[in-house]
């Protein structure tokens, strides 16, 4: 038995959602995740950003534990300001990183009891010192996490009653956020009108789930009442996930990265596919929320993003925020007519044809110093080079197949040493924006249309 384990066996995902609208409910959270999160354009991320930084804390040794808290330290550096209602708030406050912290050991918590195998006294008290010991390395002020499990259920009660507010971004991940998720890539194949109808579902399955599932005294706090249905099927998906993955063997019970099946070779497209590739750049990189336009933010949040694969220093993480920003600035000085602030799909990727074909250099000028500081904070030993380990850093994840990540890497190691230089890197970039057929080597950066 271990809390670690228990992280990672894959039922948990029954509970992510709970988990999330628990975090947001506490009003410093909300106030970070409405301004600075992109969570409303991908919500799957943030699930696996969550998930996956509870891994990375829970399941490393203590060199891997320590550089996880110090890349969770530089990414939420800038996660502070005043929220709309005038109050301040700081990602770095002992009491929300405790409740953020908590939240997790309570999830573990909630899937076995929830799956009618709830942990008994005792292991309930020595998986809450394995978690408390990890949980140290945070620096937390005496006081902040409860001293045993014992004292656990009066401090849920206590933060739920005294800190906790049904707060907009709670309201939205329970309610809304689902209506408006992108498709993911894996289910394309369903298109636009087949996505709807199961986003309708899952939106309506996810909520009422949600809600049977959360704490009675988060529920009689905020009058959120169960349906029937929500109770049944509670019952029936915990319940039934505990009866099949308790069965199956380790390798199937628990998440282990690199494990997928092959994919499917897909066609390349015949026509030029200069115009498609903008669009599906725009949409799949540079809208970071999702809401069909470019702003300073989604700049900022593709720098957060960069900089949340890597472990930077504050000069180097300040070098990726200032190449972004310089980006945009490009970006809004050639394409925002109106002075919005805002630059749309269609107006990008005409606008950039447009500037493309006019000037030689105009990558040069946002574009290629962007991906000069991403190399650079990609290249961890400084020798000029990106080896394969350090690309899947960079553009790895739980999205990418690890064959495409691999047709990606050889496709721009062009010489085929091994390992990409920065001329490499940068020309598979200049051929994703320039080339009108579809055999350059860095027309399949985004993968194989």
């Amino acid at each position: 038995m271990s809390f670690r384990k228990d992280l990672s066996e894959w039922r948990i995902a029954l509970v992510a959602w709970r988990l999330l609208v628990l975090q947001a409910s506490h009003p410093v959270v909300a106030a970070g995740m409405a301004e600075h999160s992109t969570y409303r354009g991908h919500p799957w991320r943030r699930i696996e950003h969550t998930l996956g930084s509870g891994r990375r804390l829970f399941q490393a040794d203590e060199e891997q534990l320590w550089r996880e808290v110090q890349r969770l330290d530089r990414a939420h550096r800038r996660i502070r300001g005043t929220a709309p209602d005038g109050r301040a708030y700081d990602a770095h406050d002992p009491a929300t990183r405790a409740w953020v912290l908590l939240t997790l050991f309570e999830a573990v918590a909630a899937m076995r009891e929830l799956g009618g195998d709830p942990y008994t006294a005792d292991e309930l008290d020595t998986l809450y010192k394995e978690f408390a010991d990890i949980a140290a390395v945070f620096g937390l002020p005496p006081g902040e996490l409860p001293a045993t499990a014992a004292d656990l259920p009066g401090y849920l009660r206590r933060t739920t009653v005294e800190r906790l507010e049904f707060t907009d971004t709670a309201r939205h991940l329970l309610r809304g956020v689902l209506n408006e998720a992108p498709c993911p890539r894996r289910l394309a194949f369903l298109g636009p009108a087949g996505w709807r109808v199961l986003r309708a579902v899952v939106a309506r399955v996810v909520a009422e789930l949600t809600v049977a599932d959360l704490p009675a005294v988060y529920r009689e706090r905020f009058g959120l009442v169960p349906t029937r249905r929500g109770v049944l099927l509670s019952r029936v998906l915990h319940r039934g996930a505990r009866a099949v993955f308790t069965r199956l063997p380790e390798r199937c019970r628990y998440r282990t990265p690199g494990e997928r099946p092959p994919a499917r070779p897909r066609r390349m497209p015949r026509q030029d596919t200069r115009p498609p590739r903008l669009d599906r750049f725009f949409r799949d990189v540079l809208d970071q929320t999702g809401d069909g336009h470019l702003t300073a933010r989604d700049f900022e949040a593709m720098a957060h993003n960069v900089c949340w694969q890597l472990e930077l220093s504050e000069e180097g993480e300040a070098a990726v925020y200032a190449a972004f920003a310089a980006w945009w600035e490009q970006l809004r000085t050639g394409m925002d007519d109106d002075g919005d602030g805002r630059i749309g799909r269609a107006e990008y990727v005409a606008a950039t044809l447009a500037g493309i074909d006019r000037d030689p250099a105009y990558l040069e000028r946002g574009l290629l110093p962007a991906l000069r500081a991403v190399f650079t904070a990609a290249d961890t030993d400084g020798d000029g080079l990106l080896d394969f380990a350090e690309y899947r850093v960079l553009f790895g994840g739980r999205r990418v197949h690890p064959a495409e990540l691999s047709h990606g890497f050889r496709r721009l190691d062009t010489d085929g040493d091994g390992v990409i230089t920065v001329a490499e890197f940068l020309r598979g970039f200049v051929d994703y924006f320039t080339a009108r057929a579809p055999s350059a080597p860095g027309t399949q950066l985004l993968g194989r249309a």
